[in-house]
């Protein structure tokens, strides 16, 4: 049976939901350590101090543990990824390509426009950087990472040596 455009709809609200709640607390973790690592916070200094590209490295793939979990136990913890390492890989490679995508418009503003204050470092990467590659993270998780099995997949039936289905084997 197909399923009504209105119930489509509210599932994938759902779904983006859980999605944008995932990655908020992703977002928090990676906005609050990059910046941490590039400026350094109070008395703190930067531990990376001119380096915010290794700073945005760093504070992503910590960040991808945090969005790792919540979106494999909550936001598709319905869907299957094949194998752990399959799930995992995909989802780093994606990780790895949205981390491209964020790191793009920061190398711009730091390295051919020599903007380098804290204020251009946090537009560039944590606001369009890090939009451009959600937006890619969105599409990529729910077409290959955790991608639903089609209702349509075809059946697979084993028959026994003389060519029939067996009955029903409990």
């Amino acid at each position: 049976m197909k399923e009504s455009l209105s119930a489509r709809m509210r599932r994938l609200a759902a779904e983006a939901f859980k999605f944008l709640t995932v990655g908020g607390l992703g977002y928090i973790v990676d906005v609050g350590l990059s910046n941490v690592l590039a400026y350094g916070v109070g008395s703190i200094p930067a531990l990376l101090d001119g380096s915010p590209i290794k700073s945005k490295i760093v504070s992503t793939i910590i960040s991808m543990v945090v969005v790792w979990i919540g979106n494999r136990l909550w936001t598709y913890g319905d869907r299957t990824t094949g194998s752990n390492l399959r799930g995992i890989s995909l989802f780093i490679a994606v990780n790895m390509a949205g981390m491209i995508i964020t790191v793009i418009p920061l190398g711009v503003t730091w390295y051919l426009l020599d903007m380098r204050d804290q204020l251009t470092y946090n537009i560039s990467t944590n606001i369009i950087g890090v939009g451009l590659a959600m937006i890619f993270r969105f599409y990529a998780y729910r077409t290959w990472v955790f991608k639903e099995a089609s209702p349509d997949a075809e059946v697979v039936v084993e028959m026994d040596e003389h060519h029939t289905v067996p009955e029903d084997r409990d």
